[in-house]
């Protein structure tokens, strides 16, 4: 991991040197990857994700959008200090993770565009290969057995362990690829903090207020209490 920076007016661009020798501003427009016929999907969220080949290597492309009672100002945040900035944060923090072995996109590249009070910022990552989130796969079909449930138990944990807070873990920013290896994704306003069972625990609690959320909301979602024990069991081994 080569953490470079470019620096040209009210943008500013963080980018690995390892992978790319250079950024472009095309990277993170997708009506110009669109046009040239770089953009290979899409997925709508709180904002538009596209998943884009980037000089060969399949990536995401993620504009920071908003949510909540903020969605008034859009795709705006208060601007500070580069260091202070969502994209610049979430760009190290999974930086470091990757660098730790833990499973997370490894980021590629990172912009944020300043005008005035605020700015707007962009985020590109490796694209996970043969993944769908946990919320993906409850929703067509009781697929997952008591060793799955374990085992995004098992993943909570490593994290938790080396101090990694989650600000937002729920049953779409959890990953599961053809080998059954469990990712956690979307590390937007996480950092790195002393390991404590109050924030783990909370953790824990936003992840079962998603499911039980979602099996309210959803026709068929495949999700018990049977299921969410093997997690815990999977957490506390």
């Amino acid at each position: 991991m080569n953490p470079t920076e470019k620096h040209d007016g009210a943008q500013h661009v963080l980018y690995d040197a390892d992978q790319l020798s250079d950024a472009e501003p095309m990277m993170f427009d997708p009506s110009a990857l669109q046009r040239a016929g770089l953009v290979q999907g899409s997925a709508e969220g709180r904002g538009t994700t596209h998943f884009i080949d980037l000089y060969g290597k399949p990536c995401v492309l993620r504009h920071y959008q908003r949510g909540g009672l903020a969605r008034l100002l859009g795709d705006r945040y208060l601007r500070g200090t580069l260091s202070q900035t969502r994209a610049w944060r979430e760009w190290h923090l999974l930086a470091n993770l990757a660098v730790q072995g833990l499973p997370v996109p490894q980021p590629v590249a990172a912009q944020v565009v300043t005008h005035g009070l605020f700015y707007r910022a962009d985020l590109i990552m490796q694209k996970l290969a043969n993944t769908r989130s946990l919320s993906q796969i409850l929703s067509g079909g009781p697929v997952l057995f008591k060793k799955h449930w374990h085992a995004i138990g098992q993943c909570i944990r490593r994290f938790h362990d080396a101090g990694v807070y989650h600000a937002d873990l729920n049953a779409h920013n959890i990953l599961l690829d053809t080998n059954d290896v469990v990712w956690l994704v979307d590390f937007d306003k996480g950092d790195i903090r002393p390991p404590a069972r109050d924030w783990q625990q909370a953790n824990l609690t936003r992840l079962r207020r998603s499911l039980d959320k979602l099996l309210t909301l959803r026709g068929t979602f495949h999700f018990t209490d049977a299921d969410w024990q093997q997690l815990m069991r999977g957490w506390e081994t």
